[in-house]
């Protein structure tokens, strides 16, 4: 007799739904438990048979996997754009679990790597930093838009300065304009003494990692963007090679085709056209994709190996930007190889195998 229990859950902050089925999809009970680490487990424990369970990704994600992990057969944290099943007529939570139960049970879900709990360290900390640099960010153009709110330019970062600040505050006709960029210069302080704290820390348990030295010998890769990557990415093994690691980095080249055989004496035949592209692919992860462009635009002014790269592709007739697309490419390639053999950069191995910005 088949025992498998497939429970498909839909998470709120303060509850869960949760639904269990058979293997073939009758319903074995539905419930609703609080959302807390031992109604969770306890509820699980009761199950009998191969528990199969899935929920979509989300804030809880993390705990919720880490949580369930020990105590079932299987745990899917599913990608929320793929289920277009859920997307098709009547909305509810009993629904939607409903739907995931019976994706679960097809196998049909798309599932979102969690990676080891030993890796959330690093992910938090990277996390922490990006969040810092999002505020920087914030912070000066609030100030800036004050300043041009009442006509008064300022271009560059001399506004952002400690030496100049009476000056800037000084042109504000009003004690309460004044007072609010002085609140906003202090805010920027702050989270700039922050911004450069969380850096380090950040790098310092980047460094204590064995894959740091492979990755950041690579050109283009500094401290941070290591440390993105090893946050982001966790291993290199989930990836079968670069034609899976460069849809992950955003950096896949779409394509289209239709009608593509013909029949020839009797038999098919592929048709001779030219394949269509149609961009890249936008479902990606964008601090990989950061990561990636920026790399390539360091390594073409630090390296004269990656300059001359660069160069052939323009004089065979690639298009700047694609040129620099195909850069990208091809330091995420040798990011993934390094990782896996861990092995150091060697500049003299630079043009083997060089991936075209036209391959997928």
């Amino acid at each position: 007799m088949n025992k498998d229990k497939y429970v498909a859950m839909d998470v709120d902050s303060a509850n869960i739904v949760a639904g269990v089925y058979d293997h073939q999809g009758k319903t074995v009970m539905q419930c609703c438990i609080r959302n807390e680490g031992k109604a969770i487990q306890e509820f699980l424990r009761l199950l009998p048979g191969t528990v199969h369970v899935t929920f979509e990704e989300g804030t809880q994600a993390a705990w919720l996997y880490e949580l369930m992990r020990p105590l079932v057969a299987e745990v899917i944290v599913c990608n929320p754009r793929e289920n277009k099943l859920l997307k098709a007529g009547n909305k509810s939570d009993r629904i939607d679990v409903a739907k995931l139960g019976k994706l679960l049970r097809l196998g049909e879900l798309q599932p979102v790597y969690q990676g080891p709990s030993a890796a959330q360290g690093l992910k938090q900390l990277v996390h922490s930093y990006a969040a810092l640099v999002e505020d920087v960010t914030r912070v000066k153009n609030r100030l800036k838009a004050l300043y041009r709110g009442r006509g008064l330019s300022c271009k560059g970062e001399l506004i952002y300065g400690r030496e100049q600040r009476q000056q800037w505050l000084g042109q504000l006709e009003t004690k309460q304009m004044q007072t609010r960029a002085a609140c906003l210069y202090e805010e920027l302080d702050c989270v700039l003494r922050l911004r450069v704290e969380a850096e380090k820390i950040m790098c310092r348990a980047a460094r204590n990692l064995e894959a740091y030295q492979w990755i950041s010998s690579t050109p283009g890769l500094g401290a941070i963007r290591t440390a993105q990557i090893l946050a982001t990415a966790i291993t290199p093994h989930r990836f079968r090679g670069k034609r899976q690691f460069w849809p992950y980095c955003g950096l896949a080249v779409v394509t289209r085709s239709s009608s593509d055989y013909e029949w020839v004496d009797g038999g098919t035949r592929r048709k001779r056209k030219p394949i269509q592209t149609r961009g890249l692919n936008q479902n990606y992860n964008r601090t990989m994709k950061a990561v990636f462009k920026g790399a390539a635009l360091s390594a073409l002014q630090q390296h004269p190996e990656f300059q001359e790269y660069y160069q052939r592709l323009c004089a065979k007739g690639t298009r700047p930007e694609m040129a620099r697309l195909t850069v990208a490419r091809k330091l995420a390639a040798i990011v993934l190889i390094l990782w896996k053999k861990g092995e150091l950069y060697d500049s003299k191995r630079l043009n083997q195998a060089a991936p075209g910005a036209g391959q997928q």
